[in-house]
């Protein structure tokens, strides 16, 4: 499976997050997987009501996830460090109305 897709800028390869890449965000996973109103169909990929809702991102400059925060559209949220995870879960209990783990 193919996960490269090119920038905007064409300098670097955005890249769906790949499984390794995945393992050091195990904790931040758990915490989206506690979360009843969301599916994981794949591993880092999760929906909502059925719809495409949260998945991650990998470049030369760190790790991303892409949200959809408003229900209509993706945002970019960087996940590299703890306070980043931290402000990701904090925004999405925020925008779920749900309590996460």
């Amino acid at each position: 499976m193919n996960y490269e897709h090119p920038t905007a800028c064409g300098e670097d390869v955005m890249r769906h997050a790949s499984p390794d890449t995945l393992t050091t965000l195990l904790p931040l996973l758990e915490s989206f997987r506690q979360v009843g109103s969301l599916v994981e169909r794949k591993p880092g990929i999760f929906y909502r009501g059925g719809k495409a809702f949260l998945h991650f991102h990998e470049d030369s400059s760190g790790l991303f996830a892409d949200v959809k925060l408003d229900g209509a559209s993706f945002t970019r949220w960087p996940v590299n460090t703890s306070t980043e995870q931290a402000a990701l879960l904090d925004r999405l209990q925020r925008a779920l109305g749900s309590a996460l783990s």
